[in-house]
C-alpha cells in the first residue's frame, strides 16, 4: 500500500475496533501527512483485520472481503466457521469468486457465467457513502434458484443504493449440493443432529459479521435490512423463519419470494421424501460413496453431477435452523417480527416457462380439466383464469400459485402482527421486452431497483435492456422507495405516490409506467388459491406447480403441445 490511508475511514474504524492503541498513533500520522495532496485508497479495520477499497464518485467500496473460513476439505457440509484474522492490510478492491455452480443453457435470459468460481467464495462486498455514519445497512441476497448466481454480477452493483445513504452489502453463498445436500452421515456427525441447510447458515453467518463490522463502514447494526430476489427472497423467508437468525436484522425486502413446502431431514411430509433419503439417493447415484468420499471429490464435477440428476436445491425442515415451515412459522407468529416490503411481477412466467404446463387442446378441454381437479373451487377459478385465454390463464395460474399466493399470505400475516407491511406489483414494460413477450418477467424489476437502466454493461448478455428517461424515472422513484424502507421501515418518495401499509384497505403499489396507489391486489386470486393449499396441507401434499391443469394428475386435459 502507498500513500496516506484513508485518515477518515481508519480512524472511524480503528476507534470502533481497538480505541486506547490506535489514536496517539492515528494523530501522529495525521499531523505528519497534512501537506499531502491526494488522498489514498480508504482503509477500514475490521473484525479479521485490515481492508484497502476504492474510492469512487463519493462512496467507498470494498469487495472480496471474507466473513466465514473457506468451506473446504473437512469444513465441507458443516456450518461455516470463523474466517481467520491475517496481518497487515488485504487488498478489497476486486471481487472475489462466486461459488462453485454448474452451467446453464447459453440461451437461457439469466445466462451470466461468474469470471471465477471456487469452494472458497465465503465473501462480501459493501459500497457506503463517503461520509456515512450511522447509515441503515441493506445486506443483499442474489437469486439463481439457489443454485447459480453470485454477489459479482454487474445488475447487483451497489453504487446507486448506497448514494442514497445506504450502506449495501452483499454476499456468497454455498449453492446446489455443497449449499444443501442433506444426508444421515451429515446428520450423524453434526452436533445438532441437522444436516442441509449450510447456504441458510452461510447467510446467518453474514448478517453476524454485519453485526460486528457495520460500525467500522459507517453503517448501523441496529438498522439492518435483509433483502433479495427469487431464491434470494426464498432465503428472506427462511432467515424470517430461523431463530438463529433473530435479531440479525429489523427489516425485510423480499422480491417474488415462494413459502412452498420443504423436505423434513428425517421423514415424508407433504409429499415430499425426506431431505436425507434425497441426498443418500443422490449419493447411490454417484456410487454410493459415503460423507468422506463426496468431501474428497472435486467441487466442480460433483455439483456437475448432481445437476444432472437433478438434485434439488432447498431447504431442510431441521428442528434446529429451519424448525417448521415457513408457512406454519408465519401462522403461529414464530416469524421475525420485523416490516415487510415484497411484491411479485405480472409476467412472472414468462421467462419461466419450463415451469409450464402442455395447453389443452381447445377451451372446452381446458375446462373439463379445471372442473375435473378444483371441484366446486372450478367455477372460482375459471372467473380468474377463464377459458377464453388459454395460454394467458395458464402463465397467470403458475404466477399466482408460484408467487402471488405467498406474497399476499406473508403481508397478510405480518399486518395481522401490527407489523408495517407493504405489497407490490410490478406491472411494467418496456420496448425490448414488449418485443420479445416478456412484459414484466421474473427478475425484470431488478434493474430499476439498482438503478441500472440503460447501462447496458450492466446486463446479462440476452437480457432486454430497459433504455431512456422514462425508465430512469421510474428506477430513481423505486430506488427511493426502497431506500426509504430500509431507513425508516416506510417506503417513501417525492417522485410516487405515498404507499400505505396493506393493513389500510389492502392497500398496495401498482408499479407500471410510474408507480401507483391502488387497493385489493388481483380480487378474488387469495382467497381461491389460499382455499386450495389449505386443502392440499390438510391432505398431506405439496402445494407449488400442482395447478391449474397439473392440479389432478388424473384428470384427461386433451393436451396440445407445450407452450
Amino acid at each position: 500500500m502507498s500513500g496516506l490511508p484513508g485518515l477518515t475511514l481508519v480512524f472511524r474504524a480503528a476507534r470502533a475496533i481497538c480505541p486506547v492503541l490506535v489514536l496517539p498513533a492515528l494523530a501522529a500520522c495525521a499531523a505528519g501527512a497534512a501537506a499531502e495532496a491526494p488522498a489514498a485508497n480508504p482503509v477500514v479495520a475490521t473484525a479479521q483485520g485490515r481492508v484497502e477499497g476504492v474510492q469512487k464518485d463519493g462512496l467507498t467500496v470494498f469487495k472480496n472481503i471474507p466473513y466465514a473460513a473457506a468451506p473446504v476439505g473437512p469444513l465441507r457440509w458443516r456450518a461455516p466457521q470463523a474466517a481467520p484474522p491475517w496481518e497487515g492490510v488485504r487488498d478489497a478492491s476486486a471481487f472475489g469468486p462466486s461459488c462453485i455452480q454448474p452451467a446453464i443453457p447459453r440461451t437461457s435470459i439469466y445466462y451470466d457465467p461468474p469470471e471465477a468460481a471456487s469452494e472458497d467464495c465465503l465473501s462480501l462486498n459493501v459500497w457506503a457513502p463517503e461520509d456515512a455514519e450511522n447509515a441503515p445497512v441493506i445486506v443483499w441476497i442474489h437469486g439463481g434458484s439457489l443454485r447459480i448466481g453470485g454477489a459479482a454480477e454487474p445488475l447487483y452493483d451497489g453504487a446507486e443504493l448506497a448514494s442514497r445513504g445506504i450502506v449495501l452489502v452483499s454476499i456468497n453463498y454455498r449453492l446446489g449440493v455443497l449449499g444443501w445436500l442433506a444426508h444421515p452421515g451429515l446428520s450423524a456427525e453434526s452436533p445438532n443432529a441437522a444436516s442441509g441447510n449450510y447456504g441458510l447458515l452461510d447467510q446467518i453467518a453474514a448478517l453476524r459479521w454485519v453485526q460486528k463490522n457495520a460500525a467500522a463502514f459507517g453503517g448501523n447494526a441496529d438498522n439492518v435490512t435483509i433483502m433479495g430476489e427469487s431464491a434470494g427472497a426464498l432465503s428472506v423467508t427462511y432467515l424470517m423463519s430461523s431463530p438463529l437468525a433473530r435479531g440479525l436484522f429489523h427489516k425485510a425486502i423480499a422480491q417474488s419470494p415462494n413459502i412452498r413446502a420443504v423436505p423434513h431431514l428425517t421423514r415424508s411430509a407433504h409429499g415430499l421424501p425426506s431431505a436425507e433419503a434425497i441426498g443418500a439417493k443422490l449419493a447411490a447415484g454417484l456410487g454410493h460413496p459415503g460423507v468422506e468420499e463426496l468431501r474428497a471429490m472435486d467441487a466442480q464435477t460433483l455439483t456437475d453431477a448432481a445437476a444432472r440428476k437433478r438434485f434439488p436445491s432447498q431447504g431442510t425442515i431441521d428442528g434446529w435452523s429451519l424448525p417448521r415451515q415457513v408457512i406454519e412459522a408465519f401462522e403461529d407468529e414464530a416469524q421475525a417480527s420485523t416490516p415487510l416490503l415484497a411484491g411479485f411481477n405480472s409476467g412472472e412466467l414468462r421467462s419461466q416457462r419450463i415451469f409450464l404446463p402442455p395447453a389443452p387442446e381447445d377451451a372446452a378441454a381446458y375446462e373439463t380439466a379445471i372442473r375435473c381437479g378444483y371441484g366446486d373451487l372450478a367455477d372460482a377459478f375459471l372467473d380468474l383464469y377463464p377459458a377464453s385465454n388459454i395460454g394467458q390463464s395458464i402463465l397467470d395460474t403458475l404466477r399466482d400459485a408460484i408467487y402471488g399466493w405467498a406474497v399476499e399470505r406473508m403481508i397478510r400475516e405480518q399486518s395481522s402482527d401490527g407489523l408495517p407491511a407493504y405489497l407490490y406489483i410490478f406491472d411494467h414494460c418496456y420496448p425490448a421486452a414488449r418485443a420479445r413477450d416478456l412484459c414484466a418477467f421474473h427478475a425484470s424489476e431488478l434493474p430499476f431497483v439498482f438503478g441500472k437502466t440503460g447501462n447496458e454493461a450492466a446486463f446479462p448478455p440476452n437480457w432486454p435492456v430497459p433504455e431512456g428517461d422514462g425508465e430512469a424515472a421510474l428506477s430513481s422513484a423505486m430506488m427511493d422507495y426502497w431506500a426509504s424502507f430500509a431507513r425508516t421501515g416506510m417506503p417513501e418518495s417525492r417522485n410516487g405516490p405515498h404507499w400505505r401499509p396493506y393493513s389500510d384497505g389492502q392497500s398496495y403499489l401498482h408499479i407500471a409506467d410510474m408507480p401507483a396507489a391502488a387497493r385489493d391486489p388481483l380480487p378474488g386470486m387469495f382467497e381461491m388459491q389460499d382455499e386450495l393449499v389449505q386443502r392440499r396441507r390438510e391432505a398431506g401434499q405439496q402445494w407449488f406447480v400442482n395447478v391449474g391443469v397439473n392440479a389432478a394428475p388424473g384428470c384427461d386435459t386433451g393436451t396440445a403441445s407445450p407452450q
